[in-house]
């Protein structure tokens, strides 16, 4: 089984990599083989992150990088491409999900800052990836959704709005960079990570899910692993939901 999974030789850039979901994957790629790149906005925790890819035996590499900022992503690339010559697979994985009490209470600043962060640096990160992939005839592209892309709620619309955004993206993008480039999405349900210890246990005691809890962070590897593989080779395009059967 473990050959389903196989990633040596290849790199896997991970952005949002230093912490929560972000974090298990590249603790997933680095255990079957792959050299990771670990982008985030604090340098230090990539660092550290990479300290442990290393200690696995990989290469690593800790960008510091913004990806919200239109600017900061060919920087991440250029360091990419300069450290391993390629990018064999790309995790659009950094997010954020701030909220207001009402519509008429978010900020030009916020909206600009959410819709950036999950919806224009993926699209622009994908775009400059997604071209060089093509280039070298094969990669793999998996966006990191959430269920708030298809399940209505007045908390974060705006947020909401940006992962319908990066779902329909996905779609376009696996037309566009196809057949040899795949871009796929995993729609994530809530999970138990450092991000949600504010609301972690509540939601975990409450969940509606069919599995009566929320996710663990480990559980979201195999379906990265899956969809970055070449054992998945007639997924694309797809949008996979993991959240344990939320209605």
């Amino acid at each position: 089984m473990a050959d389903y999974f196989d990633f040596r030789d290849k790199v896997v850039l991970v952005t949002g990599g230093s912490r929560g979901l972000g974090h298990e994957m590249v603790k997933a790629f680095a255990t079957s083989g792959a050299d990771v790149i670990i982008a985030s906005r604090k340098l230090e925790a990539c660092e550290t992150v990479a300290e442990e890819v290393r200690a696995l035996g990989r290469r690593a590499l800790a960008v510091g990088c913004h990806v919200g900022q239109w600017d900061a992503i060919p920087v991440l690339v250029e360091a990419a491409y300069d450290a391993f010559g390629k990018v064999d697979v790309l995790i659009n994985n950094a997010g954020i999900a701030p909220t207001a009490p009402r519509s008429s209470e978010v900020s030009e600043e916020l909206f600009d800052k959410t819709v950036g962060v999950n919806f224009k640096g993926p699209f622009r990160l994908s775009a400059l990836i997604g071209d060089r992939m093509v280039a070298a005839g094969s990669g793999s592209i998996v966006n990191v959704s959430s269920m708030a892309a298809e399940k209505p709620s007045p908390t974060y619309p705006v947020y909401a709005g940006a992962k319908a955004a990066l779902n329909i993206m996905t779609k376009d993008h696996a037309l566009e960079f196809g057949p040899n480039v795949r871009v796929n999405a995993i729609q994530c349900g809530p999970f138990w990570t450092d991000i949600a210890k504010s609301w972690r246990e509540e939601a975990d005691r409450n969940s509606p899910a069919a599995v009566k809890r929320i996710g663990r962070p480990e559980e979201i590897a195999t379906t990265a692993l899956y969809l970055a593989s070449d054992r998945s080779s007639f997924t694309t395009g797809a949008v996979i939901r993991l959240d344990g059967g939320v209605p």
